[in-house]
């Protein structure tokens, strides 16, 4: 007898439906899949008969054929065991012909018949609503994230027996006897409890590298920040992404569907409420932080880092290569991987937020402490690559804390003032983008600059000034210009002024005017 239903298989953050077709016939007994499966696909004809088995449901010993369509793409992971087990229970006449008709099948299956978690429900539950299906069975601990999707049933089964329940019963009884999972969006954000999170207020002095991180917030700009060990770039860095405007809720389910790829997803979250904030040791190879893997690429640091900070601390002891490996996802907001199986493309539209010390030891120029060579520095800074340091919007330098900055009982801004800042500068960026596919001042392209970073005569002639005297390139003479107009918007002026290509010009050279740190 032959039976066939659906489930869903990734493709990135996309995904693709897969038709499970079960046909169970008289011959020698076997078990054979088809459909070109990775290795935990064809492992899974020995899950779902010990599961039924341990349920109670005896398999005769037929013929069982079963294919995996379309057959030119290769299925990875555990979320077919459970669309396998329904179309052959289904060939075996354990319920009516027809009672999956229209639903669409997740779950990996426990030998006990338990169903279990699996990654990437949120964007299969999406495509899924797009292809058309108004129902869905997926594991219990994953019915809060299908839900979070409109227009389509989840119902959230926990073993096999509730299953063959659910099946089992008339259409009509399903929602009384098994009602659907249901999440409203707009009262789960209003709800949103972020926690305690680090608080500016903390942070003893640094003033400017306070403006700057304020600036690089309001705007979504890169920035670098140098400074002697201690001086509070970790510190500043880790309170970046509270300062952030909140989520709105496209960002957090584009955030959401990385997370649920990657398998991050907490069962009683269904969705990412705060900026993701990354922070790898400098160690992390290339494929942990652009997304990897032997058949299937799976979603990376930066791509985890979406919509949120990327925080690289000790910025020269990173790997050229692994530096150099951030050049095209800082200017595409995405990272394309190349595997055999196919091409997938991750979004990665992150913040970068660097932090380094001047020197090997630290303490340069402070020559009573530093004993490096000159060269050593030089060599010490040239292991980051000039055209990724193009792409740095903002470059700070912090010098030591004073000690009468430290015994000050007076405290700095909060995070809470400094976020209300930048609400009302995110709101003016918001009514300028409006109906557009950008969001924030950083995300401009040169296009976009033309059209909303005009400049007077005298900014006009400041701006020539600098591209000449500096020696600026294309990239960085924009990139001024997009701070530029954060500046502006964090003022609530119309226009770009002098005082803020100032503003934005020294920050982009690293605090000395000529470079150098």
């Amino acid at each position: 007898m032959y039976s066939t239903v659906y489930s869903g298989a990734l493709l990135g953050i996309s995904a693709y439906m897969v038709e499970v077709e079960v046909d169970v016939s008289n011959g020698i007994p076997s078990f054979s899949m088809v459909g070109m499966l990775g290795t935990e696909v064809r492992e899974s004809k020995e899950r779902v008969c010990v599961a039924l088995k341990n349920t109670g449901i005896d398999i005769p010993p037929m013929r069982i054929t079963v294919n995996l369509s379309p057959a030119d793409k290769r299925k990875e992971g555990t979320a077919f065991d459970l669309p396998i087990a329904v179309a052959l229970m289904e060939s075996l006449e354990f319920f009516e012909k027809g009672a999956s008709k229209g639903i669409l099948f997740l779950g990996e299956l426990g030998l006990n018949g338990e169903i279990r978690p699996v990654k990437g429900v949120l964007p299969i539950i999406k495509s899924a609503a797009q292809f058309g299906f108004k129902e869905c069975v997926v594991p219990k601990d994953n019915a809060l994230e299908a839900a979070v999707i409109p227009g389509i049933k989840v119902r959230g089964i926990a073993d096999i027996k509730e299953l063959l329940g659910f099946l089992s019963v008339n259409v009509e009884k399903r929602d009384e006897l098994f009602p659907a999972i249901t999440v409203d969006i707009d009262k789960f954000f209003r709800e949103a409890n972020p926690g305690e999170q680090p608080d500016f207020a903390d942070v003893y002095g640094q003033e400017s590298a306070k403006r700057a991180a304020e600036i690089a917030a309001a705007g979504f700009h890169n920035i670098l920040m140098v400074g002697p060990p201690g001086a509070g770039k970790s510190m500043i860095a880790a309170r970046i992404a509270g300062i952030m405007p909140p989520l709105s809720i496209e960002e957090s389910l584009e955030a959401s569907s990385v997370a649920s790829v990657a398998g991050l997803i907490d069962p009683k979250e269904p969705l990412i409420r705060i900026r993701p904030f990354m922070s790898p040791h400098h160690t992390v190879t290339i494929q942990a932080l652009t997304g990897g893997g032997s058949s299937m690429p799976r979603p990376g640091l930066i791509s985890q880092a979406h919509r949120g900070v990327l925080f690289l601390d000790e910025l020269p002891e990173f790997g050229r290569n692994t530096l150099d490996c951030l050049r095209q996802p800082l200017e595409d907001k995405e990272i394309h991987i190349a595997r055999v199986a196919g091409n997938i493309t991750y979004p990665a539209d992150f913040m970068l937020v660097c932090a380094m010390n001047p020197c090997p030891c630290g303490y340069y120029p402070d020559l009573n402490r530093c004993k490096c060579t000159q060269t050593s520095v030089q060599k010490y800074m040239g292991r980051i690559s000039g055209p990724v340091l193009d792409r740095i919007d903002l470059c700070v330098l912090l010098h030591p804390v004073e000690i009468s900055r430290m015994q000050d009982e007076k405290k700095g801004e909060s995070s809470q003032v400094i976020r209300e800042r930048i609400m009302r500068a995110r709101q003016i960026q918001k009514k300028r983008f409006q109906g557009m596919s950008i969001s924030f001042n950083g995300d401009m392209s040169s296009k976009e600059i033309d059209r909303f970073c005009k400049l007077g005569e005298k900014e006009r002639a400041l701006m020539e000034n600098l591209y000449k005297n500096l020696k600026l390139s294309a990239r960085a003479y924009h990139r001024i210009l997009k701070v530029a107009r954060t500046i502006a918007d964090l003022d609530e002026s119309d226009s770009i002024l002098e005082k803020h290509i100032l503003e934005a010009a020294c920050m982009r050279l690293g605090g000395d005017g000529n470079g150098n740190f």
